[in-house]
């Protein structure tokens, strides 16, 4: 987020320093006005080939600075109320092809894991969870032992915000949990990552790149079976 505001406002300042023959330093508040805003963002929406949710991205990173600095000085409040006014742009195509696995697709690809090995375990266990429960990398990651409750056949995942989920999950799923968290989380400890990796004899959140790894592992094998 930090990144894309640093980038909005680079070209956009840029581009107030180009049109208005002015230096950076001198831009202030009234040269930022709707018409100068909204003829930047059709100017980048064409030169820089902007997407509609780029676009509105943008926009929402220009508002953004002045609430702020509204908060900061109350009299700045017009030029926010003025940006307020430029509406979003609809994205005219709202037809999305939504690409997913077949069963038969999938079963071969959590075949893949050699589940003689305990990383084998592991790895099919991640993804029969991530599966059964549609949760986000994050959400996965972020998971303690704690949150698994085979008694109600729950799992408590926690997403965006920090807003948390109650999320069912099979009895097949369960028994796949039970054999890893017999290796894995031998001593019971409920406040553990569900999925972690040692390091200075600590146990610290698996990250993704460990994810991404082991998926793209398998994938790449699943694909050689089923293209």
């Amino acid at each position: 987020t930090i990144i894309a505001c640093k980038q909005t406002w680079n070209i956009f300042l840029k581009y107030i320093r180009d049109t208005n023959n002015v230096k950076l330093e001198k831009i202030n508040f009234d040269d930022i006005t709707v018409k100068v805003v909204t003829t930047f963002l059709d100017k980048m929406e064409v030169e820089r080939n902007w997407s509609v949710i780029t676009r509105n991205h943008r926009l929402a990173c220009i508002r953004s600075f002045f609430k702020y600095a509204s908060n900061v000085e109350p009299i700045l409040i017009v030029y926010y109320e003025q940006l307020k006014s430029i509406p979003l742009k609809k994205n005219i195509d709202k037809h999305h092809t939504m690409e997913f696995m077949s069963m038969e697709s999938l079963k071969i690809l959590l075949q893949q894991p050699d589940t003689s090995t305990k990383m084998g375990i592991r790895d099919l266990f991640f993804m029969v969870l991530m599966y059964d429960t549609a949760a986000r990398d994050c959400e996965m990651l972020g998971m303690k032992l704690c949150d698994f409750n085979v008694k109600e056949k729950t799992v408590y995942l926690m997403g965006k915000g920090s807003k948390v989920r109650l999320v069912p999950i099979t009895d097949d799923t369960i028994k796949h949990f039970q054999r890893y968290a017999s290796i894995y989380h031998a001593n019971n400890d409920g406040t553990s990552p569900m999925f972690y990796t040692i390091h200075r004899n600590q146990r610290t959140p698996m990250s993704d790149d460990n994810v991404a790894r082991f998926i793209r592992k398998y994938s790449i094998k699943a694909k050689e079976i089923c293209p």
